[in-house]
């Protein structure tokens, strides 16, 4: 079996999708802290005029050791309705614009009072849209206790029974090699390699939010992110 662990992400991006895909149980870390300017409340689309943050502002100044699922959404930025406007300007000419518009649309109608909710709103929506059927759940269900980021993934592996993980390749810098040799756990990294495909608004852009490859591709999003 195959595990991944990843911190939510607003909008994600294609990789955070395919590692998703590529694993057996996927486990949303919840309860690492905040980090800021990351992706946990942020991502990038394309526009008329290049690629545009859209960002989700959060009562985040002086809580330096806040978990994710603590962060508060600030609403008393008007950002549910920017956000809309802007993708909505930025994607109505897309080919499967109508297909998904009305799920934003919704989304974005409601009061979204923490980022956690928000985000696993829209990833759980897009991991049925693009078809993938891996297990979920929450790092809080396993009752881990006190650990560091090595034991953390090591722990996650035993309980649930996985013989390998699978990892980002940005967790290369901190991830011990010789803590999963012993515990007798696979170590794998994604090395994923960015597809091309049909966009808008002139020259390919990678590494933007999913919603650009669904808005442009539909039903063929799944095949196309796996593809590389």
């Amino acid at each position: 079996m195959k595990v991944a662990v990843i911190q939510p992400g607003y909008l994600p991006w294609l990789g955070y999708f395919e590692q998703m895909h590529q694993a057996d149980i996927f486990v949303h870390a919840t309860n690492l802290r905040y980090t800021r300017q990351d992706w946990r409340n942020r991502n990038r689309i394309k526009t008329k005029q290049g690629w545009q943050w859209l960002t989700v502002p959060v009562k985040s100044r002086g809580n330096f050791n806040v978990a994710i699922n603590e962060i508060r959404i600030n609403n008393d930025v008007p950002w549910a309705k920017k956000h809309l406007n802007i993708i909505k300007e930025n994607y109505k000419m897309a080919p499967y614009y109508q297909d998904y518009i009305a799920f934003f649309e919704e989304s974005y109608r409601q009061v979204w009072n923490y980022l956690i909710d928000l985000d696993l709103h829209f990833i759980n929506y897009f991991k049925d849209v693009l078809g993938i059927r891996t297990g979920v759940l929450d790092i809080d269900d396993l009752n881990l206790g006190e650990v560091n980021k090595n034991t953390r993934l090591i722990k996650v592996c035993r309980q649930l029974g996985a013989s390998i993980y699978l990892s980002g390749a940005a967790a290369k810098d901190y991830i011990k090699q010789e803590l999963f040799d012993e515990a007798g756990i696979e170590l794998q990294f994604q090395e994923y390699i960015h597809p091309v495909y049909p966009q808008l608004h002139g020259d390919f852009i990678s590494h933007l939010s999913i919603i650009d490859l669904l808005f442009n591709c539909g039903e063929k999003s799944l095949s196309i992110l796996s593809s590389a």
